[in-house]
């Protein structure tokens, strides 16, 4: 397994004394950091513990002023280190770093008392001891093993360091979910090598050679290099320190807070629904629409505080917010984040991410919008994978299962089971009630309600062109397609499946209701039946396109084209379907026989003008029935061009 641990504690506690003494590592990189003895930006070391097990730690800065960097480092740890100095006690960035711990839900981790050595009096180090437990009451790190120890002289660090090995063997391993992120919290250039990043690696693995892409400007990269620890390594897993050498972007393109993770499947948000923890010591309530700065993962943005269901938040209540970021940030159902009063600078609360993609500002005090959060939070698989579903569909199944925040085998279990029962159906005229390799599927899902009110929609739009124009066969498919602003794939399926139950019929590039009949008024059908009955008196001297548009009008001699009834051959030629077919097949049997024809002779044989000679020869010509040859007219071969 690969664990980080990470420091916490108030400025001047030893936090970095202590990982020096542990690991012989000074974690304080930065000149001015060694030259003021004080950590300002995160630091990193790594030791391999008794067990065997090899671990980074993330060394952060206790000072005031210098939190934000602090939460850069703390937001992909398994354990805190936990400093306390024996010297001066509990402190006041001692009591925020925990309250950050608790609002992060770093499972747990080991208590240091540093600094013993300049203790002499045991009865003072029992009563900062005893103070100390009772602020961890209720905490994360409540039954946290409490480890006096000196950096200076070693006494207490073998123990500690046992302490840490027993906590880290009864935690789980970070969890594979195949989809890796990495928050970058350093961004730096090595000669020779190029740009380097560096995070720890959550949710999945990377690997060299492997294309990513950073979020939220969405760069495209390849890994040209990975190492843990100071070691190279071709594979990275979760849970991982890990320095990733890129290629093809450069450090001015990238920024801490960025997220390296495999391309198509996240997408920065800056509109995200959340539960949110207000700080029981906070002076004063949260107001509707307060400016805070966000920080999840290593990003810091700023925000506006939406809250949902009250008016304000009283301190130590949770409830219902949206957060609206000033900047896009990459996240995941269930991040946990942390909100900051930006000036004077304080910690004010945090939470988790509910939903990330809500898609549009909610209205406030509206209990259908307060529950859907609460299913969100703690509802069933099937519950929740129908209300992810239902926020944006139709969807496609790999997008909802990375989108619903349930563990992949979960959420593809839940899928089939839905499926089964008919509460999910997919856009396909077969309707399967099983997914082969649900997360990798393209197929599109929709609920049996989405469906229904899919449906409806279409039958208004096709409604609607019916009514105004009620002698054409149907809608135009293209037209239908932009009405839904749909992807062609999307469309296809939908309409496969609505013809295939009946709802529609396509036909000849139109759809239509499959209930809608093209029907002319009494005066309209006795002026097309004089019409047809001209055609048929005059069968290959017919009437003129704008003769036929004057005796039955242009909206009813279009319904009898699309119909059928006549066939246009050219801008100003309409035949009978039957006087057509006879003509073709005349001209057909004298090619055969003869060889040629010239338009003079197909003038002759239908006793007609040149006129609709020509203009039958032409429209043979673009059939690719016969080709001109000089002035004759052939047979095309079979599959000549």
């Amino acid at each position: 397994m690969t664990h980080v641990i990470g420091t916490a504690g108030h400025v001047d506690h030893g936090k970095s004394a202590l990982v020096q003494a542990m690991t012989g590592i000074n974690p304080d990189r930065l000149k001015e950091e060694q030259e003021r003895e004080m950590t300002i930006d995160l630091g990193f070391a790594w030791l391999t513990l008794p067990s065997g097990e090899r671990v980074g730690i993330v060394d952060v800065p206790g000072h005031k002023d210098f939190i934000k960097n602090m939460l850069a480092g703390v937001g992909g740890i398994d354990a805190a280190l936990f400093v306390v100095a024996a010297d001066e006690g509990v402190m006041p960035q001692t009591r925020e770093h925990l309250a950050i711990l608790d609002l992060l839900k770093v499972p747990g981790g080991v208590v240091a008392v540093t600094k013993i050595d300049l203790v002499e009096d045991q009865e003072w180090l029992e009563l900062v001891m005893a103070d100390l437990a009772e602020q961890l009451t209720g905490s994360c790190l409540e039954r946290a093993e409490i480890i006096p120890v000196s950096a200076r002289t070693g006494e207490g660090l073998p123990e500690l360091i046992a302490a840490l090995d027993r906590y880290l063997t009864t935690s789980a391993a970070r969890p594979d979910l195949g989809r890796p992120r990495l928050p970058i919290d350093r961004v730096f250039t090595i000669a020779g090598f190029g740009t380097v990043v560096t995070g720890t690696l959550i949710e999945g693995t990377l690997q060299v050679g492997q294309e990513v892409e950073i979020l939220p400007q969405g760069l495209k990269a390849r890994i040209r290099g990975l190492q843990t620890h100071k070691q190279k390594i071709d594979v990275a897993v979760p849970g991982s320190r890990v320095a990733v050498n890129l290629t093809g972007v450069s450090t001015d393109q990238l920024r801490r807070g960025d997220v390296v993770t495999m391309p198509g499947w996240l997408r920065p948000t800056t509109l995200v629904d959340v539960r949110l923890h207000y700080l029981a010591d906070n002076p004063r309530p949260l107001r509707h629409n307060t400016q805070v700065d966000f920080f999840s993962g290593a990003a810091e943005v700023v925000a506006r505080v939406r809250l949902l269901g009250q008016e304000t938040l009283q301190p130590g209540q949770t409830g219902w917010a949206q957060l609206r970021l000033e900047s896009p940030v990459a996240l995941v159902k269930h991040d946990r984040f942390i909100i900051r009063q930006p000036s004077p600078s304080r910690t004010l609360g945090g939470g988790m991410v509910v939903e990330p993609y809500p898609g549009r500002k909610h209205r406030r005090f509206r209990p259908e919008v307060i529950a859907r959060l609460e299913t969100l939070a703690h509802g069933t698989p099937q519950e929740i994978l129908l209300l992810s579903l239902e926020t944006r569909q139709p969807c496609e199944a790999r997008e909802l299962i990375r989108r619903c925040g349930l563990p992949g085998d979960v959420a593809a279990e839940t899928l089939q089971a839905l499926l089964q029962g008919g509460q999910i159906l997919v856009l396909d005229e077969d309707k399967p009630t099983a997914i082969p390799n649900a997360a990798a599927s393209t197929w599109y899902l929709i609920t049996e309600a989405g469906w229904r009110g899919l449906l409806e929609r279409l039958s208004g739009y096709l409604r609607a062109y019916h009514a105004l124009h009620r002698l054409r066969k149907g809608m135009p498919r293209e037209e239908l397609k932009s009405r839904l602003r749909m992807t062609g794939k999307l469309f296809s399926q939908v309409i496969s499946m609505a013809v295939s139950e009946g709802h529609l019929v396509e036909e000849n590039g139109a759809i239509r209701l499959s209930t809608h009949e093209v029907r002319f008024g009494a005066e309209q059908q006795r002026q097309v039946d004089a019409l047809l009955a001209t055609f048929r008196r005059h069968p290959y001297t017919t009437p003129s396109f704008a003769e036929c548009e004057a005796s039955v009008g242009a909206e009813v001699l279009s319904a009898l084209i699309e119909q059928g009834q006549l066939i246009r051959i050219s801008d100003d030629v309409l035949y009978l379907p039957e006087t057509y077919q006879e003509m073709v097949e005349r001209v057909v049997a004298h090619l055969k026989s003869d060889g040629a024809i010239t338009v003079a002779q197909v003038r002759d044989m239908f006793n007609a003008s040149r006129k609709y000679a020509l203009a039958l020869m032409t429209h043979l010509d673009e059939r690719r029935i016969t080709k001109r040859v000089g002035d004759e007219r052939v047979l095309r071969q079979n599959g000549e061009g």
